[in-house]
């Protein structure tokens, strides 16, 4: 059964570890995932992006399929399923679909624009025990063609929006997502103290967690970061032992060529990605 993030998140923070948020694309990607939070006894975020959601033909399957395989696979740690960066549109249709989890990105909008949608997300989100995640101040690089360029958010405006009563906040400080560019000033973290002084016991959320250093990883977790998004890092896994298993040519060995063979060291390498940012955010053994 899927749960909100809430109580894993409300735990992280307290306990002083984060909960990873894995982006999932297909059928590989959230098995392996699924499989990796229940060998380490961690909760996990499953994340779907509207164009990823768009990918596996609409967000009723997606839903549908990790609830199945959730159940298929036995699995008991705690599981949340998460629409990552949605449209006001694109919240709507997850919290029809049966997510459990949604995050509204309105930093696009002006603030008060930004306040009234996050508003009104709230009162549905919390009439159907779903969490919701708000972001202020862009976060930089490209996902699904939003490009930013890595701004910091306001405290204040931080602040408006977390009373509004969300579950979690995503706030810019200097991160981005993709592959981090040579010149990178690096996280801000008098940004992400004052952030938290002003937003107290809320727990915050750093995107764009491949290729952050392991430093600042646990820096940023000591300063009141309690959920950590993972997407590329898992992506470039995937494709470089995909590579690795065709250049070796054992696609041409007998059936090598089966799917289930051709994207089992793929999947391999997706869990010891997950297992190695499961142990560096201290969620293991949280379950």
């Amino acid at each position: 059964m899927l749960v909100s993030a809430k109580e894993m998140l409300t735990k992280a923070k307290a306990g002083h570890y984060a909960v990873g948020q894995f982006n999932i694309n297909n059928l590989e990607w959230t098995k392996s995932i699924l499989l990796t939070a229940q060998e380490l006894n961690s909760p996990v975020i499953l994340g779907v992006s509207e164009g990823a959601g768009k990918y596996m033909t609409g967000f009723k399957t997606v839903a549908a399929m990790v609830d199945a395989m959730v159940d298929s696979l036995g699995i008991t740690v705690p599981v949340a399923l998460h629409l990552d960066h949605g449209s006001y549109e694109g919240a709507k249709a997850c919290i029809e679909a049966g997510f459990s989890s949604i995050m509204f990105d309105g930093s696009h909008y002006p603030i008060d624009e930004n306040i009234a949608k996050t508003k009104e997300l709230v009162a549905i989100c919390n009439e159907k025990g779903l969490s919701l995640e708000a972001e202020v101040g862009s976060i930089g690089g490209e996902e699904d063609g939003v490009v930013g360029a890595g701004e910091c958010a306001d405290p204040d405006e931080c602040k408006a929006v977390a009373d509004l009563g969300v579950t979690m906040l995503a706030a810019g400080i200097g991160n981005i997502h993709g592959k981090y560019p040579e010149n990178w000033a690096g996280l801000s973290f008098e940004t992400l103290d004052a952030i938290q002084a002003k937003t107290g016991d809320m727990p915050l959320v750093l995107h764009g967690g491949t290729g952050i250093p392991e430093d600042m990883i646990k820096k940023a977790i000591s300063l009141g970061v309690a959920k950590i998004n993972v997407n590329t890092e898992c992506q470039l896994a995937f494709a470089d032992a995909t590579r690795k298993y065709i250049e070796a040519g054992k696609d041409l060995e007998g059936k090598g060529f089966d799917p289930r063979k051709l994207l089992a060291p793929g999947a391999e390498a997706i869990k010891a990605t997950v297992k190695e940012k499961m142990e560096l955010f201290g969620s293991v053994g949280k379950a």
